[in-house]
């Protein structure tokens, strides 16, 4: 770890350049500490929305991947023109068998016109904050209005996030929880009960959106699941589906895709990924700059059943990344890694090892 203060035979610039900030876990525990969990999770929100905003402006493509058969390891990369950003996260579910976290991510904001990174910042704790402020965006445009209760299926890392943001953006605190782990709801419920949340353990997905305006999925399986079938959900609910995020890895019945109106990110991903990858490439989905911008209507009635069909984009990351990275200068003393060589002259970069004595000539 290095000071930011340059030193003083430095070029000002280089020295300026050669240091980038870092946030590790604990700083990010600490800022979400110092602003609180809903500030920083409606800061995000905002962030987020702002961007969306802006969705011309930004390079977009799906993300690549690297396939194993247990896993994922996945690049997110966006430019809006001024900045650039990249996600490394992977998705591996039978990782929790080995004491291991299923995902783990770390990502770059860097400055366009010189190439220069800006920020390394662990992704891991950020994207479950951004994928909870996601969703919940998005349904204060999709959920129907007043939504008291959310049905949540899948209660492992993501769960607790999905809750207290939806709390935030949306006022909604009765929860019914299922799992096919028990101990993954018991879990959860611990966690939610401290922070006043009314949770109710469930038997089935089936007793779980019993009278649930909203259902939040997001099981953890790299397979092909039905979590849902169009039998068991009534018109007029919100479908927050961000568990299928891959290809052969979905959570939706394709009858109940066709029943309700159908929201994306960026179509051309979500295709490849989520659970429209179900159905052919000809069904009609809706990308959700358009509602933000209101370039396009979102719920329509109080009996529309509509589903977002949330894979996750890297723009929203690139959204969390220069979040953070404003709020550290606000809150957060220094923290920089000396990433980039800066010789002092910049084509020369084997001097360096020059001035090190690293090169001896042979005796």
């Amino acid at each position: 770890m290095q000071s930011s203060k340059p030193n003083s035979e430095q070029n000002p610039v280089q020295a300026a350049v050669s240091q980038v900030a870092f946030l590790s876990v604990q700083d990010l525990l600490e800022l979400v500490s110092l602003v609180g969990m809903e500030t920083f999770i409606s800061g995000l929100a905002k962030t987020i929305e702002a961007d969306f905003k802006r969705w011309s402006l930004f390079d977009k493509s799906p993300r690549f991947a690297a396939h194993s058969p247990d896993g994922v390891i996945e690049l997110m990369p966006t430019s809006d023109g001024q900045n650039f950003s990249f996600k490394y996260v992977n998705g591996h579910p039978k990782n929790t068998q080995k004491g291991l976290q299923t995902v783990t991510a770390f990502g770059v904001l860097a400055d366009v016109d010189s190439g220069y990174p800006l920020l390394l910042s662990e992704m891991t704790v950020l994207t479950a904050l951004r994928t909870g402020a996601t969703s919940a965006l998005m349904a204060t445009y999709l959920a129907p209005k007043n939504s008291q209760c959310m049905a949540l299926i899948g209660n492992g890392a993501q769960s607790e996030f999905q809750a207290f943001s939806f709390r935030t953006l949306l006022g909604v605190n009765t929860l019914r929880l299922y799992d096919v782990d028990s101990n993954a709801s018991q879990k959860c419920r611990a966690n939610l009960l401290q922070h006043g949340f009314d949770v109710t353990i469930c038997v089935s997905a089936k007793e779980a959106i019993q009278g649930a305006d909203i259902i939040t999925t997001c099981t953890a399986d790299k397979r092909n699941a039905t979590i849902l079938t169009s039998d068991m959900v009534n018109d007029g609910v919100y479908i927050n589906a961000i568990g299928g995020d891959c290809p052969g890895k979905t959570e939706l019945d394709k009858d109940l895709l066709l029943r309700g109106k159908v929201f994306v990110e960026f179509e051309e991903q979500t295709r490849i990924e989520g659970d429209i990858q179900q159905l052919s490439p000809d069904f009609g989905v809706t990308e959700m700059y358009k509602v933000i911008n209101q370039q396009v209507d979102g719920r329509t009635s109080p009996s529309q059943l509509t589903i977002f069909d949330g894979v996750g984009f890297a723009i929203e990351d690139f959204s969390a990344l220069r979040y953070v990275y404003q709020l550290m200068s606000q809150h957060l003393p220094a923290k920089e890694l000396e990433l980039i060589a800066t010789p002092d002259d910049p084509r020369d970069l084997f001097s360096l090892f020059v001035s090190k004595n690293i090169m001896r000539k042979a005796g």
